[in-house]
């Protein structure tokens, strides 16, 4: 079954199928980079995030698993002793009670990050490896594939506010590909710190994407500022703008979050939401990327779309899952574990 992009998810898969196979655009690839979709803070979620890493750190970072590391953890690896101490000597203090520390301190040691014994009554802790600094840039990009002006408004608000915080290294807007010389998302009010990319998204490889406006290097080691009220742009609103700075240790800590949850999920983990244990559950694969379809519905699906609330729901037959297949399922079960293999890969393995 052949179908047209006729969805943002699509849209949005094709852009992390380029980035994961030629970012950076125009240029030659210098370290490794991992893609990722819908992540970001509290506030702010992103359709597509590039982290651009170091080849050494990111090998370094293998020796934790692939599971990501929590707040909470990051606390106890990044600040675990060479040799045996005391939890409370050798990390710092976390601003919260320590009994939480502890509980990460046993979680830690449980994933095997940390050693950790009892003296006495006290719980001493010394590293198994040190956690590396394997982050160079995120980069992150908003999908819109059809931007009309009411769109474009809303988009706007949420540039400004990501070039006044500065938590990425650059922001761009990935839009549909048009034989305009002008392409018409350059007519819009968007940031000019904001890059701008054209998508053909039933291309593949480096002609499906061109750069129509290239961004600016945001300063992330610096305070940023995080926009929380702004007045609109009717005229009838005389209210200030509320904000609030954010200094460069909490940007830090956050990008580390954030890297963390993308090493985990990769781009590919919308599987994990959808229901390829359905008969009518298929992969398209077009030559952008491979996009999950609907054979009852002979449309494109999204994870919201497929789901157990959905109508045309049946479960694969019995008799699927014993033909050629592991008996702990089918074919919807054979794509998924496709899908967790191409994530992987992109994941070096721990020595």
């Amino acid at each position: 079954m052949a179908v047209g992009v006729d969805s943002e998810f699509g849209f949005e898969l094709s852009v992390c199928q380029w980035a994961e196979e030629c970012w950076p655009p125009g240029r030659e690839r210098e370290r490794p980079v991992l893609v990722a979709r819908q992540l970001g803070t509290r506030r702010r979620r992103w359709d597509t995030l590039v982290i651009e890493c170091n080849a050494e750190g990111l090998r370094q970072r293998a020796d934790f698993g692939s599971r990501r590391l929590d707040s909470d953890l990051l606390h106890v690896v990044r600040n675990a002793p060479a040799e045996w101490e005391w939890y409370r000597d050798c990390l710092p203090d976390p601003g919260y009670p320590w009994r939480y520390v502890r509980e990460a301190v046993h979680r830690a040691a449980d994933r095997d990050l940390i050693e950790e014994r009892t003296s006495g009554n006290r719980i001493e802790l010394r590293r198994r490896f040190r956690y590396p600094d394997w982050i160079e840039r995120i980069v992150a990009i908003e999908n819109k594939p059809d931007l009309d002006a009411s769109a474009a408004r809303h988009l706007a608000d949420q540039l400004h506010s990501d070039v006044a915080l500065a938590l990425g290294d650059e922001v761009w807007v990935a839009t549909n590909r048009t034989d305009d010389a002008v392409a018409p998302v350059l007519l819009e009010d968007l940031p000019v710190e904001a890059g701008i990319l054209g998508v053909d998204p039933q291309r593949r490889g480096p002609e499906a994407v061109s750069v129509r406006w290239n961004p600016q290097t945001l300063p992330t080691d610096t305070a940023g500022t995080r926009i929380l009220d702004r007045p609109d742009a009717s005229g009838h609103d005389a209210s200030a703008c509320r904000f609030e700075y954010a200094d460069p240790e909490w940007k830090a800590h956050k990008r580390r979050e954030i890297a963390e949850r993308a090493y985990e999920r990769g781009w590919r983990s919308y599987v994990d939401s959808m229901r390829s244990d359905c008969r009518h559950f298929e992969m398209d694969p077009t030559e952008a990327v491979a996009r999950p379809t609907c054979r009852a519905k002979d449309c494109q699906q999204t994870p919201r779309q497929c789901s157990s609330s959905c109508e045309a729901f049946e479960p694969e037959p019995p008799a699927w899952r014993q033909r050629g297949w592991p008996i702990e399922g089918g074919p919807g079960k054979g794509l998924t574990r496709v899908l967790d293999r191409q994530r992987r890969r992109q994941r070096p393995d721990p020595d």
